[in-house]
């Protein structure tokens, strides 16, 4: 048993008889009245998102977890097959579980977490960025970077991101994985 003091981002925890990871938390101590922490939980099982308050010192089920690292192979519609590193064997997972799957492109190393008691896949996290090729945008223009403009790029995987006016077709980029967002170009 674990208690609020012990919420951290990434906590698996049992909560409402299912299993959610927390993906936000914000302790509040407010002028008046007790402490308590406020939440955004993920259903690993569903990929539906919650917002719940704990009161400060309530005890919560913390899930025993293990991170492993896998390789994406495909997609075979909303079913992705990943490849562990280590032993070879391979994994089925629904499209649910992938946070920011729009960014997964084939052959990138993400990391999976897998209940310990069972051995249950429960979600997949990309890395913190991930570099990516620009397949369709309009064309860049020299020397405009003065400005904080921006238009918009499709990337190898269909993902949509805003980038900055200099960047071309072909170009290489650096996207935040947890925001979709645009982070800098990458010399090739």
């Amino acid at each position: 048993m674990a208690s609020t003091s012990d919420i951290r981002r990434g906590l698996c925890i049992k909560f409402n008889h299912d299993t959610y990871k927390i993906i936000e938390f914000q302790h509040v101590k407010p002028g008046k009245g007790p402490a308590f922490v406020r939440t955004k939980l993920k259903s690993l099982t569903t990929g539906k998102v919650v917002d719940n308050t704990f009161s400060a010192g309530h005890k919560i089920d913390e899930v025993r977890v293990e991170t492993r690292k896998y390789q994406f192979l495909y997609p075979e519609g909303d079913i992705y097959h990943f490849m562990n590193t280590d032993d070879y064997s391979q994994i089925q997972l629904p499209k649910e579980t992938i946070d920011s799957v729009e960014l997964l492109k084939m052959e990138e190393i993400v990391t999976v977490i897998v209940r310990s008691e069972d051995e249950v896949p429960l979600s997949v996290d990309l890395p913190a960025s991930v570099i990516l090729k620009v397949t369709q945008t309009e064309p860049g223009i020299k020397g405009n970077t003065a400005t904080n403009a921006t238009k918009p790029a499709t990337v190898e995987t269909g993902a949509r991101v805003n980038v900055p006016l200099f960047i071309n077709e072909g170009d290489l980029i650096k996207v935040e994985t947890e925001k979709g967002t645009y982070r800098e170009r990458v010399k090739a």
